[in-house]
Formats: structure tokens, sequence, C-alpha cells
């Protein structure tokens, strides 16, 4: 971690932490304030309590108040004084007082603010006064009580607050760690997809990710291993040949031919190879419109009819009419080019190969040697067919049927392939029919 930035568990630690003190110190204030309100309220019922039990005892008295400076010891235990006047009462307490109800508040009587309590008796009033200062031992434990909750909250968020910081930048961590192990070139072990929904997803994101580059650094390995022996065996044969004829060893007619023929491979393998990586680009681009699948169809036997008869092999164009897609006609005249060469070259002398055209589909058919049933799912991977047949048949370099599966994945159609060993090859091309040829299909006859 850089220097002066801060983990995230350490920011979610501060958030939490400052979060938890303003609420805290919301909460002290206003209990605060609601203590001393709640002590001032107690101590002017106690007051009045005491007003009241006096007033009553006077009532019944020959001489009301009269008596009043044998309660002074009382009173001064309570830290009290007693008045028979009004006088330095508010104006609202002395008016009720004349209509002979209670009043009790607060007043400053000598410069000391005070409580009070007054009672009406007969026509005169018995005054009770405490002064504020003298009450506050009485709300100092529930000030102390708040604070020790106020103490004991704050510790136990803060540890609250580490434990769910924790949880929350571990799976973080643990990410960040395998991303940094990635990115090294190793390959990590699976995360756990654990904590709140929002890292799990990022969990399980960056799984799919890790395992997606290790697929395709496996699938570049093996390609790059694939395209280095391709590359490799032509060269060898052209770099023997040469120093054939250097020795004087070969008729150079001869050792011309084999060059050429290597030449032309190495040829093939490169356009593939370009091919496949224009696929890949942004700039490459299908231009899809309204075209006549059979005109296509016959474009390319009329392209491979000479090849064709130097095979010795029947090459036609079947076609009931026009034949509607939605496609790119070059893509389609190059993928339908790629599947009649793999047969050409496959078919033996005598044998057929015919191009069927229909709306929506394409077909090469050939009556080659055909594919066993555990190479057909394989039959458009990359040099699989070439690593298969290589030695026993007269194969391509290996990227053809890669080529065509790419293409017309790109226009939104989908090939396939079937097989009778020895009997008929079928390799078919879908691709989207126009609408107005799906609305004919669909009308009542």
């Amino acid at each position: 971690m850089s220097a002066g930035r801060r983990s995230l568990s350490s920011r979610l630690v501060q958030a939490i932490g400052a979060v938890v003190l303003l609420c805290v110190a919301l909460t002290l204030g206003l209990g605060l304030v609601l203590t001393r309100r709640a002590v001032d309220e107690a101590t002017l019922r106690d007051l009045a309590h005491q007003a009241d039990l006096i007033a009553g005892t006077q009532l019944v008295a020959v001489s009301p108040l009269t008596h009043l400076p044998e309660l002074e010891p009382y009173f001064a235990r309570q830290h009290e004084r007693a008045l028979t006047s009004a006088d330095v009462l508010p104006a609202w307490a002395r008016e009720r007082l004349r209509h002979g109800r209670t009043a009790q508040g607060s007043v400053t009587v000598d410069g000391v603010p005070s409580y009070f309590a007054a009672q009406p008796v007969g026509s005169q009033a018995l005054v009770l006064l405490r002064a504020k200062t003298d009450t506050g031992s009485r709300w100092t434990p529930y000030v102390v009580a708040l604070l020790v909750a106020a103490a004991a909250g704050g510790l136990l968020a803060a540890g609250v607050a580490l434990l769910l910081a924790r949880r929350i930048s571990r799976p973080v961590r643990r990410v960040a760690e395998a991303a940094r192990s990635l990115a090294r070139g190793a390959h990590p072990e699976p995360v756990p997809v654990e904590g709140p929904a929002e890292i799990a997803t990022l969990a399980v994101a960056f799984n799919a990710l890790a395992a997606q580059l290790r697929r395709a650094q496996e699938a570049e390995r093996t390609f790059l291993l694939s395209v280095s022996h391709e590359l490799k065996t032509p060269l060898t044969a052209i770099r023997g040949y040469a120093e054939a004829v250097e020795d004087g060893a070969i008729d150079p007619r001869e050792a011309a031919a084999t060059v050429a023929l290597e030449a032309a491979r190495l040829e093939r393998l490169v356009r593939d190879l370009l091919d496949l990586a224009r696929m890949h680009r942004t700039d490459f681009s299908v231009h899809s419109n309204d075209i006549d699948l059979a005109e296509v169809a016959e474009d390319a036997v009329r392209r491979y009819r000479q090849q064709a008869d130097g095979f010795g092999v029947s090459l036609a164009c079947v076609a009931d009419g026009p034949a509607p897609a939605v496609a790119d006609a070059d893509r389609v005249l190059q993928v339908v080019s790629n599947l009649v060469e793999n047969a050409l070259r496959l078919t033996p002398a005598g044998g057929e190969v015919r191009v069927v055209a229909r709306p929506g589909l394409l077909r090469v058919e050939d009556t080659g040697p055909g594919l066993a049933d555990e190479d057909r799912e394989h039959a458009f991977e990359r040099f699989y067919l070439h690593s298969r047949y290589g030695r026993e048949r007269s194969v391509g370099t290996g990227l053809g049927l890669a080529i065509v599966k790419e293409l017309t994945q790109a226009m939104g159609g989908s090939v396939s392939v079937e097989s009778r060993p020895g009997e008929l090859t079928a390799f078919t091309v879908r691709l989207p029919v126009p609408a107005r040829e799906l609305e004919r299909d669909t009308l009542p006859a």
C-alpha cells in the first residue's frame, strides 16, 4: 500500500467511529437536558408537596403561619427558606394566589436563582424557596450514569465497528491479493464468496474472470504451440530441399516443385492466421444484407471448377431457385470456399462434391472419408483435425473450419457437420432468413 493511502478497514473504522461519536454526543446532550428537566420537575413537586403539608397544618391553627420560626431547623436541613409574603414572586404567581390557587416555578431572590412553591393560607401565603445551586447534588448521579453509559456504548460501538470493518474489508483484501497474484502470472485459488451481497458479487465476478483468463491463456499456449508446429513443418521441408539442391543430391526442378508446394502451404497458413486475427479486432465488420445463397454457391463452384477437374472430382451446385438469406455475401463466399476447398482436397478421384443452396441454408456435401463420431464435436476447433488426420489425409492448415465457424457466428448463423464415413459428409451453414420469407412460409396454402 502506498504511503499516505489508508486501508479500507481504517476508513470504515474511522467513519463508523465518527458516526458513533456524533450519536453519543447527541444522545448525551439530549440526556443531560432531559435529566435536568426531570430533576427540576422533581424538585418542584417535592417543594410543592412540602408547602402543601405545611399549609394544611397551618389552616387549622388558631394563628396561621405564626409557628414557622419553629420549623427553621427543618428548612435549614433542606436548604430551604419559608416566607409569608408573596411580594418576591412573579406577578402571575401572585395572581394565582389571590384566586386561592397554588403556584410553583423559578424566581431570583436577593440575587440567588431559586425554585419556589406557594400555597394560599387564609389571607396570607406560604412561600418555600430552594436555591437552584443546592439541587446540583440531586442530578449529579444521573449525569455520572449518563457519562458511564455513553462511554460503555462508545467502547462497544468501537469494538463492533472494528469487527464490521474487518468483516467487510477481509473479502476485498482477498480479492486484491488474488488480483495481484493474477497480475504476476500466477493462478490463484478461487476467492471465497462471502460477506455482503456486493462483496460476494465482486468475488464471483473475480473468480469468473480468473477462470476465463486461465482458459484464454491455455488456449493461447495451445494455439501458439500448434502454429509453431505448423510453421516448422514446411520450413523444415524447404530447408531440406534447399540443402539437397546445394549439395547436388536432387534435381532442382523436383526441389523447386516441393518448395513451391510448401510455400503455398505457408501462404495458406499465414492467410488463415490473418483472417482469425482480423475477426477478433474491432475493425472486423460484417455488412449483412439480403442476398441469394444460390448465386454465392454458383460463384464458389465456378471458382473451384478447374481445381475439381484436376482432382478428378465432380463439383456441382444444387439449387431449386433463389435461396434468400440475410448475410454478408463476401463472408459467405469465404465460408463456402473454405468448405469446398477442404472437400475437394479429401474427396478421392471419381468422388463428388455438391454445394446445396436453400433459403437460409448452404450445405457442402462430399463423398470423402468423413469423420468419426468422436471427432465431429471437435471439428471446428483450431488444428484439431490436422493433428488428428494430418499424417493419413491431405488436410489443410487446421484453421479453415475455425474460420468458417467464426465467420458464420459473426453473421448471426450457425454451422454443423454430419458424417457417414466413406459415404457422405455434409457441412451445413444456417443463416438468418428475411422476414418476408418467414411470413410467406406461415401463410395458409
